[in-house]
Parts: C-alpha cells; structure tokens; sequence
C-alpha cells in the first residue's frame, strides 16, 4: 500500500472542495438577487407615493391659500409649498413628472384653470400591475 504523505508544506483544498463551495454560493446568489431587486423596486415605490402625496398636497394648499391653482410645479417651489421639485424615482429626473391641468375652476374667486393632479412619467407597470402614471 502505497499512501501519498503530504509534506509538511503542503496544504490546500481539492477541486471537488471548491466545486462545492461556488455551488452553494451559487445558490445563495440564485436567491438573494431577485429578493434584493424586489426589495429595490418596493422602495422606489414607496419613495414614488410619498411623493406623489406630498407634491398634491402642495398643489391643494397653494390652490386654497391663493384662491387659483399653480400653473406649474416650479411654482410651487417658488411659492415655499415646496422645498425642491423631487427627483421621480422611477425616471430619476425632475422634469418628468405629468402635471395634469383641468379647466375646472376649485373656486369662485379663481380667474384660470392650472394643475389640479401630478403622476410620474414612467411608462413602467408597479407590483399592483397598473403603470405608474397612473398612481
């Protein structure tokens, strides 16, 4: 019987060892990427829906205040309704948002119709299935 003795400096793994080893962190990879872009996309979600809120509520208090709807979001901004126009996280720009005009007027006082709705600009669909432009 012959048996191969390892030398005193000799030392390492076999390659079924490092099979082994990038197999299971293939798998964690398998199951950890999709949760993480899910995890991505819920919070650009959640970060699009505060916004939304935020930015209509802005667009009633100034409709309220001045008796006349904003003709635009940078006037809101430049009323001090809001601080900056936010980035849309799904288009990550802030000249994408839809501003949605009406010609209904809020009240009697009000001489022109301006933005009454902002939706995103995205094209894109949410987990709930409908497009974002819609929210």
């Amino acid at each position: 019987m012959a048996m191969r003795r390892k030398k005193s400096g000799e030392s390492g793994f076999t390659l079924i060892e490092l099979m082994v080893v990038m197999l299971i962190i293939g798998v964690l990879m398998a199951i950890a990427i999709p949760k993480y872009a899910t995890a991505i996309k819920m919070a650009k979600e959640a970060v699009l829906k505060e916004d939304l809120h935020v930015m209509r509520q802005a667009i009633d208090s100034y409709t309220m205040d001045k008796q006349k709807a904003p003709q635009s979001l940078q006037e809101l901004v430049e009323a001090g309704y809001l601080k900056s126009i936010p980035n849309d996280p799904m288009t990550r720009t802030t000249d994408q948002w839809v501003a949605d005009q009406s010609d209904a007027m809020h009240s009697i006082d009000q001489s022109e119709p301006g933005i009454d709705d902002v939706h995103s600009g995205s094209q894109e669909s949410g987990s709930d299935g409908q497009p974002y432009s819609t929210w």
